[in-house]
């Protein structure tokens, strides 16, 4: 099979027409899906820049394109899936970043929305959680926030200051820790020493 060009994966996406089926939970390679086209070498690195073959790509409203047709299985792999076929992309970490918040409100009355890289709008609350993954080594924390289904964005660190600064400390479980309210949600950030 002949390696797709960028040109013919972005007429592809561009070709897709109404819903583009839920992948959340179940597997992306099903047997009354999309026909699999195999992996493709578009790779999205740590920062949510977006690349093929090895060059990044630099129009906005391509990678928005792709990204509107992404998708992630249960076996945490990444698929651009139109009605007609699917690819498999690599993703080193998440596929998005969140490049800006905005806040509505204070206290648990708060709201925090954010805008990722290719301009999807998402707000911290129930079907959209916050979480802080701590690297065991450095003890370095990453935040992400969930945009859809199983994608995520990656907060800048910029964005994670920001989200720092509004953090106020609560009493859960006997533990005392520090966190965010948005949407009637209370996000966790870390837990405080006694």
């Amino acid at each position: 099979m002949a390696r797709p060009t960028l040109d013919s994966l972005a007429s592809l996406a561009a070709s897709k027409t109404g819903e583009i089926r839920d992948s959340v939970g179940e597997s992306a390679a099903s047997a009354t899906g999309p026909a699999i086209c195999g992996d493709v070498d578009i790779r999205i690195d740590r920062d949510a820049q977006w690349f093929y073959h090895g060059s990044p790509i630099g129009r906005k409203e391509l990678v928005r394109l792709f990204a509107g047709v992404l998708q992630r299985d249960e076996a945490g792999d990444y698929w651009m899936v139109t009605p007609a076929e699917m690819a498999r992309i690599q993703v080193e970490d998440v596929p998005f970043a969140a490049v800006e918040m905005t806040v509505d409100g204070s206290g648990e009355a708060q709201n925090l929305r954010f805008r990722t890289n290719v301009d999807d709008i998402v707000m911290a609350d129930r079907d959209h959680q916050l979480r802080i993954v701590t690297d065991p080594s450095t003890g370095e924390p990453s935040p992400y926030v969930r945009v859809r289904g199983e994608l995520d964005a990656r907060l800048t660190r910029a964005v994670y200051y920001q989200l720092v600064d509004l953090g106020l400390e609560r009493e859960m479980d006997g533990r005392t820790v520090f966190g965010v309210w948005s949407a009637g949600e209370f996000f966790e950030i870390g837990e405080l020493d006694p």
